[in-house]
């Protein structure tokens, strides 16, 4: 029988280290993915933000992931600088990331959403040719700094084909919560409404 020779506190060590990896931002794979990243804020109020993650090329752009963002709400820490900065049109995760914060996802759903035709917004707004399914990432977005911990939004995404499809979101973001029937449908309500 083999003994394992790793003393049990590296061995813990190394897997914390590896569970407090940063997340990838999308803004960072949208960056290195297409060699550029905006956001664009189609609209917003107190409560939701829905907004374009885009790339351009020869002035062109794309959108890359059509986000739909609801804000937790409540101020119980001081983070009313940073969140400023995303009410005026930053982009969330790169912007607590600057400010020293960690950012957690905790996934609600992985899936896709028909696009009821190539006129839709979402499809004008991703220069689609043909009416295609999207890949859909749902979940929780916690930020982190010391000891303190805050559930910011609940966000939902939308990519572009060209780049995630639902294989891929699979592989980066495992379901951590399992959505039922009607959050599913809710989920597809909310990316497919404009107001």
């Amino acid at each position: 029988m083999h003994r394992n020779t790793v003393p049990t506190i590296v061995l813990a060590a190394a897997l914390s280290a590896c569970s407090l990896q940063s997340e990838v931002l999308n803004s960072e794979r949208i960056k290195n993915q297409f060699g550029n990243y905006g956001v664009e804020i189609i609209e917003q109020d107190d409560q939701t933000r829905r907004s374009s993650l885009y790339s351009t090329n020869n002035g062109k752009r794309t959108c890359r992931t059509y986000a739909v963002v609801n804000f937790a709400g409540g101020d119980a820490f001081d983070i009313s600088d940073v969140h400023q900065k995303v009410i005026d049109g930053a982009s969330i995760g790169s912007t607590f990331k600057s400010d020293g914060w960690e950012i957690r996802k905790e996934t609600i759903y992985v899936g896709e959403v028909a696009l009821p035709g190539v006129r839709h917004p979402i499809g004008e707004l991703m220069h689609l040719q043909s009416t295609t399914d999207l890949a859909v990432h749902a979940y929780q977005l916690h930020i982190e700094k010391g000891s303190t911990s805050l559930h910011y939004a609940t966000i939902v995404e939308t990519h572009h084909p060209e780049y995630l499809g639902e294989s891929e979101l699979l592989e980066f973001y495992p379901p951590s919560i399992h959505a039922d029937a009607e959050t599913t449908l809710d989920i597809r309500q909310l990316v497919l409404d404009q107001h």
